[in-house]
């Protein structure tokens, strides 16, 4: 996921979004009828920050001023255009199913006319792009490292469980094998 944001009438907005990068271009989609793209088809481009976090533990410190979090976190600004060409856009929306899952576009249904009319894709260069990191354990001063409290790192993860098949599908129909670099 990332966060975007932009002004609508003049106020912030951060919305989180489905991403892909193709290239040195960010996609982020939506209907067209959501504010990011009316507000994008209404000028030359919308001006935009987007962001992406991912944490990594958390970190706790003798002293509650040095408690921390460790991450890699992403953020782009610049003007994101609509993407127009049918061609360029539905191969954006494969890759952003791909994102999600990797294979998982080559095993679902395109969208159709009417619901790529129905979906609006930005696309983003990556041209003002900055990253940051945090990693390691607490940094307690030399007269808190003698305290009685623990210290350390809590590593966290995203761990996915196992698939649960939606309630009409076929039974017949396996799990796909793709799913099971998830289950690791």
């Amino acid at each position: 996921m990332c966060h975007l944001g932009y002004l609508n009438a003049g106020r912030p907005v951060v919305l989180p979004m489905v991403h892909a990068r193709v290239g040195e271009t960010l996609y982020i989609h939506g209907s067209t009828g959501s504010g990011p793209m009316l507000a994008a088809k209404a000028s030359t481009g919308l001006p935009v920050c987007v962001t992406v976090t991912v944490v990594d533990g958390l970190v706790l410190a003798r002293a509650a001023v040095h408690h921390s979090v460790n991450y890699r976190s992403v953020v782009i600004v610049g003007t994101a255009h609509l993407v127009e060409d049918p061609q360029l856009k539905m191969a954006v929306l494969q890759a952003l199913v791909d994102h999600v899952v990797p294979g998982r576009a080559a095993d679902s249904r395109l969208p159709d006319t009417r619901e790529l009319a129905a979906t609006g894709v930005l696309g983003l260069d990556l041209v003002e792009v900055s990253a940051k990191v945090r990693a390691g354990g607490p940094v307690d001063g030399p007269a808190d490292t003698a305290l009685p409290h623990w210290a350390g790192t809590v590593p966290l993860r995203l761990a996915a469980g196992a698939p649960i098949p939606a309630g009409d599908l076929d039974p017949a129909i396996p799990t796909p094998a793709y799913l099971a670099s998830y289950l690791t």
